[in-house]
């Protein structure tokens, strides 16, 4: 059974932090000082999308399986129609490994064809938690284009995707 995806407006506001603050508890847990100032940042996302319906709010939905929120997807793309920018990628730990983090990917995919933007990008760090999106990315058909290293970490690196649509 595919994902279902609907607006987060069917829920209140704070649902978007509430998974991210889940999806990412045992990193927060592990690695704190490098961790929890995301937390804000998680916050005031949620307060973006849900401040603003019509841009930030058009681009995030919740991913259901069945009756249940398993996560969410959200993206960008305000570069038209040269590009589109994958933001959230989210899967609650106890729906991973399933397929729908690629489901969710593929929504995105769906959604910016149907924009008719040429290249889609996306990034992640080089953290091991973050392991299976890297993979996950690549077998969606992204390419590894670019590593930086992480501001708050030089240690860490962002790894920038992308994939020609």
């Amino acid at each position: 059974m595919p994902l279902k995806h609907t607006t987060p407006f069917e829920c209140e506001p704070g649902i978007l932090a509430l998974l991210l603050k889940q999806s990412y508890a045992e990193l927060v847990e592990t690695e704190p000082e490098l961790w929890q100032p995301e937390r804000e940042n998680w916050v005031q996302f949620d307060r973006e999308v849900f401040q603003n319906p019509d841009t930030v709010g058009a681009c995030t939905f919740l991913s259901w399986w069945g009756n249940e929120v398993v996560g969410f997807l959200s993206f960008d793309p305000r570069q038209q129609p040269t590009l589109g920018v994958i933001g959230h990628n989210c899967i609650l730990p106890s729906f991973r490994r399933q397929g729908f983090g690629k489901q969710q990917i593929r929504e995105i995919i769906w959604r910016f064809r149907k924009l008719e933007l040429r290249r889609a990008i996306v990034s992640t760090n080089d953290h091991p938690f973050f392991k299976p999106a890297q993979r996950m990315y690549l077998a969606c058909g992204f390419q590894e284009v670019d590593r930086q290293p992480w501001a708050r970490n030089h240690r860490q690196n962002i790894v920038h995707y992308e994939m020609e649509l």
